[in-house]
């Protein structure tokens, strides 16, 4: 709320409604189907340390949290200039590199496709840094991330600039310009890049342009996430030769069989020539995304809060509703065809899930929740925007982004 407040004040323009929903849905989603995800993931750091680690440094020590922090970040370091330089890893992480915009919501817009990242910790369990230290650094070096994505800061001190990773050269990592790519990719510790060779400083005369190459032009959360495990599949597919049908996941970030790249060459991109995706809506239509924001927030809050309790065919049960219900909102967002049955249907289903779920004296409740999301939704119905396609025929949606 604060950097949308200076976003206000000094007229910056670092935000956008729909990017900003679209990134902050795409960070409910991954929390969502993380806690599936980590139950297992977690449990192959537990099994390494309980019967291979070499040592068992305990919790007491005082060196031991500092040493795990710096470690920590050390193989986040790794995993994360990998999840940059080879397509499978790079599928997990394009969600977080796919907003157009730089801001606060963008550190929120995190994978829920990261499958294999828990492999570059191992070595901690190995040489005896205990789970729950593990977690606690882990915690800590995300929330340090969270600040360094935005536009409001330029530089910090030159000595912090040579130390920590700062707003300033974590801009560099999500930009697309060439000279910026595959840089700067260090957690709390911009020194990592500096030792192994990827570091880039920003450049007063080379402006950085957020997002990826290959635009993703959508507000599916669901698709997000799928988008380049798709085109990797394809790929895969299509190739004759059996080992670039496996090369084809492993090989560095953009990599694609000759055969395949002839027959199915990709559109080409010019980060210069950048007109960014939106799909405009009216003050009501955002009305109505605003309230079923709103409401998602509180859903998913309660999944988290619930799910210590809740069987593992239950929390997939709710992932499921959940993710299902974020989806619904991008399509909603986008103006897809039939929207207006998907959203009454899916308000009518959340209402008689959560009345099972709560029971009768939920009824009043849920019954002033689907009366005020159907008025909200019946108002914005009437109401025309000038759709992405058309604007793009008139061409003046380039001119107006320019």
């Amino acid at each position: 709320m604060l950097e949308i407040y200076l976003d206000w004040r000094y007229q910056r323009h670092t935000y956008r409604f729909n990017d900003a929903i679209n990134s902050l849905n795409l960070g409910m989603m991954s929390q969502v189907t993380g806690i599936a995800q980590k139950t297992v993931q977690f449990s192959a750091y537990l099994l390494v340390f309980e019967h291979i680690a070499l040592w068992n440094l305990g919790r007491d020590s005082w060196w031991i949290w500092p040493f795990a922090f710096v470690a920590y970040d050390f193989c986040y370091y790794w995993f994360h200039r990998v999840s940059h330089e080879i397509n499978l890893f790079w599928a997990g992480h394009v969600v977080h590199h796919q907003s157009e915009e730089y801001n606060l919501s963008t550190a929120l817009r995190q994978s829920s496709g990261t499958f294999l990242g828990f492999l570059f910790y191992l070595p901690m369990a190995l040489i005896g840094i205990e789970p729950y230290v593990l977690v606690t650094v882990g915690s800590l070096n995300l929330i340090y991330q969270f600040w360094v994505h935005t536009r409001h800061i330029h530089q910090m001190p030159a000595w912090y600039e040579a130390i920590f990773v700062t707003p300033s050269n974590h801009r560099v990592h999500h930009a697309q310009n060439p000279i910026y790519m595959n840089k700067n990719h260090g957690g709390v510790f911009i020194v990592w890049d500096r030792l192994f060779g990827t570091y880039q400083p920003e450049l007063a005369d080379e402006p950085v342009i957020f997002g990826v190459t290959k635009p993703l032009a959508s507000w599916n959360p669901v698709w997000a996430n799928l988008d380049v495990y798709w085109a990797l599949a394809k790929d895969s597919w299509r190739t004759e030769k059996w080992a670039d049908k496996v090369k084809v996941w492993f090989k560095k970030t953009g990599w694609r069989p000759a055969d395949v790249r002839k027959a199915y060459p990709n559109k080409k991109f010019d980060p210069y020539q950048q007109v960014k995706f939106d799909s405009p809506l009216t003050g009501r239509q955002k009305l109505y995304v605003a309230f079923q924001h709103l409401t998602l927030i509180a859903l998913v809050l309660q999944f988290i809060l619930a799910s210590a309790t809740m069987s593992h065919s239950s929390i997939l049960q709710g992932a499921t509703l959940l993710v299902f219900t974020l989806f619904c909102q991008g399509y909603y967002q986008q103006q897809r065809p039939y929207w207006l049955w998907l959203e009454t249907g899916k308000n009518l289903l959340l209402a008689a899930l959560y009345y099972q779920y709560l029971g009768p004296a939920s009824a009043p409740y849920l019954l002033l929740w689907l009366l005020l999301a159907s008025l909200l939704l019946v108002t914005a119905r009437g109401q025309k925007v000038t759709t992405l396609k058309q604007q793009h025929d008139r061409g003046d949606y380039e001119s107006q982004q320019q």
